[in-house]
């Protein structure tokens, strides 16, 4: 496992809600070293297509917990996301683009049942023209999601029995930013700590 060790069985518990999630077939996670100063405890997943050829997003998932609390996250844990997907033709240019990214994220937030408090984020967007003897080739752009949230629960549930649910709305943006159908039920994978060949 390479994560940060945890310091308490809230975390713990968390580990093992997160690890839990159900994730799209479209999607291959792995576990990921995890930022160490940020936050007495972490873990981090990223996120490719399980396809190389695909074009879905791509991205990282972090979740900080301090048992103390942080006063700027209003709570003990704080989830933090980073989304990356190329762009659909008919959206390169939106000038509404930036708006339905963040509606994405709020979406995602919803259907997957994950309250949550002190939401904030960044949505950016570019892309490239080509021009001359490259004029031939169509107009690419991206989008980047980069967002972060404090988990609650309100009905008295500790909020680490929740975890799953938070991990699931970064998969359902996923989905969104990468233009996917949605998921039929009954058709699902859960998250395995492994590591990534490389070579």
């Amino acid at each position: 496992m390479r994560s940060v060790p945890p310091t308490g069985d809230a975390f713990a518990e968390a580990l093992v809600r997160v690890r839990a999630c159900a994730v799209r077939p479209e999607f291959r996670l792995d576990e990921a070293p995890a930022p160490s100063r940020l936050a007495p405890s972490a873990m981090a997943l990223t996120v490719e297509p399980a396809d190389p050829d695909a074009d879905h997003a791509s991205g990282r998932f972090v979740l900080l917990h301090d048992p103390d609390g942080v006063d700027e996250w209003d709570g003990t844990f704080r989830a933090v996301v980073f989304v990356r997907a190329a762009l659909e033709q008919d959206l390169v240019g939106d000038p509404l683009l930036h708006e339905v990214g963040w509606s994405w994220l709020i979406e995602s937030l919803a259907a997957t049942g994950a309250e949550c408090t002190q939401a904030g984020g960044t949505i950016t967007c570019s892309s490239g023209r080509s021009f001359g003897s490259m004029s031939d080739r169509p107009t690419d752009g991206f989008v980047e999601i980069r967002a972060s949230w404090t988990p609650i629960t309100t009905d008295g549930s500790p909020v680490e029995f929740v975890m799953d649910r938070h991990v699931g709305a970064w998969i359902e943006l996923l989905a969104h930013a990468g233009g996917l159908m949605p998921m039929p039920n009954g058709i699902t994978q859960v998250i395995a700590p492994r590591r990534r060949k490389r070579g």
